[in-house]
């Protein structure tokens, strides 16, 4: 909770800087810089004290900060790991600069997710904190839902979150904004000529499908937005062993924060012509599942040798992107959870960012650092596009080397994208896999604030 005014018993939440702590301690009683040095207060990022007053009240708390590093923004991150750390009550931001406001204020309110839709919900901790005068509560709430959306979406295991189920979930956002929408399943995909999608797709218990869905004045620049949207990955007949299969439910998380962004560019009315495009499937192991040496053509006509069933994202993007490059439009952005060669390159924290635009990647990177939503670009090195050469058609969809699988992922996708005028592939991982406050284990819609931030500065409102 957010509160629009100071209450009378509201507790003083003071931020520090580890450059300014000691000039800060110093300023105090004796007493609480005495309570400092006994329970060993250092102003690392998170580390939190409580400070007691009179009979041992709570007085006032602080929060440290780290260091100042201007590329480094601290308020998001810190302002999500308290509201679990904090006792019930009213509290209060002292001193907080203007332009931190609202990024301490969407921190809070990301600190507050919880996914309960499988167990019994603790009794919710009433816990508020006024920030200051100058937030766009608005905005606040439009960039959590559509987080929130997305971690939902993300967290929610595959028996319940089949292709059919996402594409509800799309559905229901596209008719929630008047967006136009149509859903090609099953063999419908090859009637409509999605070929690679329905070939992933078909041995799943879930006929798969595309969700193609536009909002928008037909006469402003168009902004398309694609998300891999694989609800399971068992690897397919190349099977994924046991262990690698326990995360695979979060294989759609491009899909979902696709989906997450196009809600909150929808939801702020940017002006753009938007068009959201997810192929969902599930890669699944049966009788007619798709094999390792099988030549797939794609509905850009290029043909694809299969050389591993476990390389599945990039065939069904294959198709969406090619369907969203025919229109020509101004930005095409997608996002998947394309490689584990990008974790190996750059952890789960930081999504590879792939574009021939660096004007297009240095403002994303920007944007990124400054809402704690980092992206890194990665190069598209044209000297690994023969990596997938074949011998028997056009291109294989992996390499026989080992190496920058990565990149050769993103130089696979990129040779069916070709009519739009900016395009960049997000490599992202979409998952917490250590607890730390603010961030449980689970869903972590990554580029989703990044973007956000970037498209409401092209395109304002």
């Amino acid at each position: 909770m957010i509160t629009s005014s100071q209450k009378p018993d509201s507790i003083a939440i003071r931020c520090v800087f580890e450059e300014d702590y000691a000039v800060w301690r110093d300023a105090q009683p004796s007493s609480v810089a005495a309570w400092l040095a006994n329970n060993q207060f250092r102003p690392d990022r998170l580390r939190l004290a409580l400070l007691p007053g009179a009979e041992g009240a709570l007085q006032s708390i602080v929060v440290g900060l780290g260091k100042r590093q201007s590329a480094d923004e601290p308020w998001f991150w810190v302002a999500a790991s308290l509201p679990d750390r904090l006792p019930t009550g009213n509290f209060h931001i002292e001193d907080l600069p203007p332009e931190a406001q609202q990024r301490f204020a969407l921190g809070w309110a990301y600190g507050r997710y919880r996914f309960d839709r499988y167990r019994k919900a603790p009794g919710e901790k009433e816990v508020s904190v006024y920030v200051g005068t100058q937030i766009d509560v608005p905005e606040v709430v439009r960039l959590n839902a559509a987080c929130s959306l997305a971690r939902d979406l993300v967290n929610t295991p595959a028996n319940d979150m089949s292709p059919a189920q996402l594409a509800d979930a799309a559905l229901a956002v596209a008719r929630r904004y008047g967006a136009t929408a149509k859903t090609y399943v099953g063999d419908e995909l090859l009637t409509n000529n999605f070929p690679t999608i329905h070939a992933v797709g078909r041995a799943g218990a879930v006929a798969p499908r595309l969700i193609d869905f536009q909002w928008g004045n037909p006469g402003h620049p168009k902004l398309t937005l694609v998300g891999k949207g694989v609800c399971f990955d068992t690897g397919g007949l190349d099977i994924k062993p046991g262990a690698s299969m326990l995360l695979m439910k979060k294989d759609m998380g491009g899909a979902a924060t696709a989906l997450g962004l196009a809600q909150a560019i929808m939801d702020a009315q940017l002006a753009v012509r938007l068009r959201l495009v997810i192929p969902a499937v599930e890669n699944s192991v049966a009788s007619n599942a798709f094999r390792p040496g099988d030549v797939l053509t794609t509905r850009k006509g290029i043909s694809v040798e299969i050389g591993n069933t476990d390389a599945e994202g990039r065939l069904i993007l294959a198709d969406a992107l090619a369907l969203a490059d025919e229109a020509q439009p101004e930005l095409l952005l997608d996002f998947a959870t394309l490689t584990g060669a990008a974790r190996v390159a750059l952890g789960p924290e930081l999504p590879g960012l792939f574009t021939a635009d660096d004007q297009l990647a240095s403002a994303l990177h920007a944007h990124g650092m400054q809402a704690s939503d980092p992206l890194w670009q990665l190069p598209l090195w044209p000297g690994y596009d023969d990596e997938f050469a074949s011998k028997i058609a056009d291109i294989n969809n992996v390499s026989s080397s080992g190496f920058a699988g990565a990149i050769i992922g993103a130089l696979f996708l990129r040779r069916f994208v070709g009519r739009a005028t900016a395009w960049a592939h997000i490599d992202m991982y979409a998952w917490n896999s250590k607890e730390r406050p603010g961030r449980p284990v689970g869903a972590e819609p990554q580029c989703i604030r990044a973007a956000y931030g970037y498209l409401k500065a092209r395109y304002g409102q």
